[in-house]
Parts: C-alpha cells; structure tokens; sequence
C-alpha cells in the first residue's frame, strides 16, 4: 500500500502556479486526475495545446515541488491533455449540430494566406475520402465560400410540423450554407460583433444539417474579440490554423494558436499554404515565402503539422471559376497534398472519438 495519498499530492499541487494564467494548478481546475503506485506519481492536467516552453516549466515546477513537499516521492510523471468538452454530450449540442460527428474551425492570424481555399479543398477531400461534410462560412465579412464552389442559387426553406429551416445548398458532395447566399454581391456587411455570432449560430440552428461526418466552419482572419465570440458559440471538437512560411504570417498565426488554447478547444494542426513553386517548365522547386515556418509553428506550438499546400495558379483560378483543384485536377501533386491533410484531419479528429473524452474527477 502507498505511503502517499492524493490528498497530499493535491496539497503540494496547489503552490505550482501555471505560467500563463498565474493562477495554481488545484484551483484553476488543471489537475485531471492523479495515480499513485508505489510511491510513483503519475499527474494527468487538463491543459489545451500548451507550447513546449510551457510544458517543461510546469513539468519542472510540479517536480521540484512535489520533490520538495513529498520526501518519500518517487518518479513523477506529468501528461496533459485537452481540456475538452464533450460535445455529444453537452446541453447547447443536444439542440444544435446534434446529427455532427466533429465541428472543425479553419482560422488563420491573418488574411491573404488562403484560409478559405484550404477550407473548401479540405472539405472536398474529406468528402472524396467518403466522409458525409458540410462546410459553414463563417466569415461574415467576406464569405467568398459561394464565389469557390461556383454556387448562386438562394437557399430553400424547409417546412415540418415543429419549424421551418434552411436547406444548405451543395455542389460537389459536400452541404454548403453562407452569408453569402442571402446577400447581393456587392452588398457589403456593416454589422457589429454580436449580429455577426447571431448570424453564425442561426445558421447553426435554423439550417437542417442532417448527419454529418464534418462540419467545417471558415472563420474570419484575425484573433479579435468577433473570432472570439463565434469560437466561444460554436461548439467546436478542434481547429486548424493556416499560415504561410515567412516570419510575418507565422506571428499572426502563433495568436491563433493561442486563442484556442484560451478558449480550450484543441488545435488539430497547422497547415502550410503557398509551401513552395514548382516550375511547370523545369520542374524545380522554389521556396519562394521561406521554408519551414509552418513545421517550426507546429513543433514550439506542440501541435501537428497537417502538411503543406504547394503554390500553382491553378488553385487561385479554380476558386475564382468555382471549380476546387481536388475536384478538377485530382490527380495533380497540389490535389494530393491537400488529401493528404485531410487524411492527417480525420486521425487527428477520431484520437478524440466523438468529440472528445469524459471529465475524470478526482476521489480523495
């Protein structure tokens, strides 16, 4: 029998304060659960994605502590692991999106790194690969999701005996619903952060989804307080975060990382856009923005790297003729690589199971 009880533990716990939040690891909620064998400690913390810096100073901290309180202290193990909320299970999921097996958000820091035509590739390839997907376009600001898949028709309503709701449009497998879809062309959208979310969760709530393998949300760039509303609404299994490779796109997207941290949902990967050029003529390859940024993101961050997007003018004009390359050239090294990431997605998505794992409470 130990000689050591997780009361004990807990007591030396509550002097580690967590780096970031300032505040200790028992009151904060970080502690997940606590095993005792031998004398041998195992720590289990609910701590989202932190980078690698982070972890070795709360691994550190909790063993000089623990080292320091505990004489008879054997080894000390430390894990971490989402802070995730069950979505499955949750009160505001069993009224919305309750037919979706993962929510997945596709942000970028920034714009202009091609956030929206990662995410309607993605979301064909997902559905290439057999998955039943849709894509929302939450950039109310500028949903060019309608423009990407070649879609102009106004969503039809849809009647039963309770409500009436939207049908989401599709084109290429996939269920689409946008802003954009409502709107004249050049009508712009002059509206405050609330109605944005308000338009976001009706289209949540008032869209019938049906069964959904995915649905991808296409956020707007950014990280301010309009992001952070619509990630604090939609009940998210996880999220990707686009970049480029140079040192400007990779600080915009280190704050994407580290708002879903805040806002504990898990970052499934970062995916590099715009990676390199290969000449047509030659068949050479230039790293025309750097190489790299977007693994060495992924490797401090202690998140995956997805995989990169090679440019070719070929995707630029498949959004603008609204024919995405995977679907129009599928056989092309761009289409695979984005297949690819989508295959990397679905591991990354199924390690949580249907939206996460249970809360582990801890008996003293």
């Amino acid at each position: 029998m130990s000689d050591l009880m997780k009361g004990d533990v807990l007591d030396a716990l509550s002097k580690v304060i967590h780096p970031e939040d300032k505040k200790d690891l028992v009151s904060s909620g970080k502690i997940k659960d606590i095993v005792i064998s031998n004398n041998d400690i195992q720590i289990i913390l609910n701590v989202s994605s932190p980078a690698h810096h982070i972890k070795s100073k709360i691994e550190s901290s909790i063993s000089e502590t623990l080292k320091k309180e505990l004489s008879e202290v054997g080894s000390i193990t430390v894990n971490f692991q989402p802070m995730v909320t069950p979505i499955g299970t949750t009160q505001q999921k069993e009224q919305i999106l309750d037919k979706v097996k993962y929510t997945i958000a596709v942000a970028s820091g920034k714009g202009g790194v091609g956030k929206s035509t990662v995410a309607v590739n993605l979301a064909v390839a997902l559905g290439k690969l057999g998955y039943k997907v849709g894509l929302l376009d939450a950039d109310i600001y500028g949903p060019s999701i309608p423009l990407m898949l070649g879609i102009n028709e106004k969503p039809k309503i849809y009647q039963d005996t309770k409500s009436a709701k939207m049908l989401p449009l599709e084109n290429y497998g996939i269920k689409v619903m946008s802003i954009g879809f409502l709107l004249d062309d050049n009508a712009p959208v002059i509206w405050r952060g609330p109605m944005a979310s308000g338009a976001v969760k009706q289209f949540m709530t008032d869209v019938k989804w049906d069964e959904l393998d995915f649905l991808i949300f296409d956020l707007p760039p950014g990280t301010g307080d309009i992001q952070l509303t619509l990630v604090q609404t939609i009940p998210l299994s996880g999220s990707v975060i686009v970049t480029t490779p140079q040192e400007v796109s990779l600080i915009d997207a280190r704050k994407g990382v580290k708002m879903f941290e805040r806002v504990n949902v898990p970052v499934f990967g970062i995916v590099e856009n715009m990676s390199y050029f290969i000449a047509p003529d030659t068949g050479k390859k230039y790293d025309i923005f750097g190489y790299g940024g977007g693994e060495k993101l992924a490797n401090e961050s202690d998140v995956n790297f997805l995989g990169g997007i090679p440019i070719d003018p070929r995707i630029r004009e498949g959004g603008d003729k609204g024919v995405p390359i995977v679907f129009d050239l599928p056989d092309s090294e761009h289409s695979k690589s984005i297949l690819a990431i989508a295959e990397n997605l679905v591991k990354e998505a199924e390690k949580l199971g249907s939206g996460g794992k249970p809360k582990i409470e801890i008996s003293l």
